[in-house]
């Protein structure tokens, strides 16, 4: 249920590769993604992180006071389709690793806050190969496959499937400077 260290080191190059000073991450758990990421950033930088979970956000409060990153770190605790809204953008970087059935309404929700030349990066789109097994039919695996569809659908984006980890799915506009 947590990033592995090729996922953290990749997330920590999209940062520092495409300057980017806001991050959004959508499912915090533990917290060692923001650290991560917040780690790459500058000075001023900012990883907005949202997590539904009251005793997840607890255990991301105590790790980000003892990595010395907390002031790059905003933990935002509730359901991330209600939080989303009320979040200006843009942001230059968007991960999304939390509740599998909402990844197509995550995707819709910050789109319109992407950066001109921000990514999105969606973990475990193979769900441990799931989402590959027509016989697998579980909501998560649906919305997976829905989701995947939808990014390769969608004409304002490009796109890239990695096989780091348990499967992370790249986007970005397609003609970000106009």
């Amino acid at each position: 249920m947590m990033s592995g260290l090729a996922e953290l080191r990749l997330l920590e190059a999209l940062v520092v590769v495409g300057g980017a000073k806001r991050v959004l991450e959508i499912g915090t758990f533990t917290g060692v993604v923001a650290m991560a990421m917040a780690s790459a950033l500058p000075d001023d930088g900012r990883v907005v992180t949202l997590e539904r979970d009251q005793g997840n956000a607890e255990v991301a409060r105590r790790h980000f006071e003892a990595s010395g990153y907390q002031d790059r770190i905003e933990l935002i605790v509730g359901d991330a389709m209600q939080t989303l809204p009320t979040l200006a953008g843009p942001f230059d970087l968007v991960y999304i690793d939390a509740w599998k059935a909402d990844y197509p309404d995550y995707y819709e929700a910050v789109v319109p806050k992407l950066a001109p030349r921000g990514v999105i990066v969606a973990d475990n789109l193979f769900r441990n190969g799931a989402v590959l097994d027509p016989s697998v039919n579980d909501e998560g695996s649906r919305a997976m496959r829905e989701f995947a569809r939808q990014v390769q659908a969608d004409e304002r984006m490009n796109n890239v499937l990695l096989t780091v980890g348990d499967g992370l799915m790249l986007a970005w506009r397609k003609n970000p400077l106009g």
